[in-house]
């Protein structure tokens, strides 16, 4: 009982954590300009990622026969930074846009290796949150790429 709690609670820190992804780069979307489609495209992509990570993380909580948590980190255990990156984007250029985002996405990394370091996660659950980690290492490396190449 103790161990399916502690994995619910762990799963619905992460469904949090992707709500905060969803609206930073929501956020970072109305801040663009026209000139900036391709992060347009690359940031739809990304919330479109977070979409799928929350469904997954979901359903493994309602197998669990516990509820799942809505809305943001706010009342998050594992991170809140992301919601100090919200705050962030507010009229920037490119670069700025990008390194706010890079800034999320290690604020991702973190929670995803915090979860990780939970005792008693069961199998199943340790190899979804792997894998959702490295989807996350992607999308990481991308903008940082991308930030990086900016003058």
């Amino acid at each position: 009982m103790e161990t399916r709690t502690a994995n619910a609670e762990v799963l619905n820190d992460l469904i949090l954590i992707n709500n905060d992804r969803v609206n930073g780069y929501e956020r970072a979307i109305e801040e663009l300009t026209p000139a900036d489609s391709d992060l347009k495209t690359l940031f739809v992509k990304m919330i479109g990622e977070s979409h799928k990570h929350k469904m997954a993380l979901a359903t493994e909580v309602q197998a669990l026969g516990e509820d799942v948590e809505e809305g943001t980190t706010n009342s998050g255990k594992i991170y809140r930074a992301w919601m100090d990156v919200k705050a962030m984007f507010t009229g920037h250029d490119r670069k700025t846009v990008l390194n706010n985002c890079e800034f999320g996405e290690d604020a991702a990394q973190k929670a995803y290796k915090m979860a990780l370091e939970t005792d008693g996660l069961s199998a199943n659950i340790r190899t979804m949150i792997t894998e959702q980690k490295a989807e996350l290492r992607a999308s990481h490396d991308e903008i940082k790429m991308l930030r990086d190449s900016q003058s």
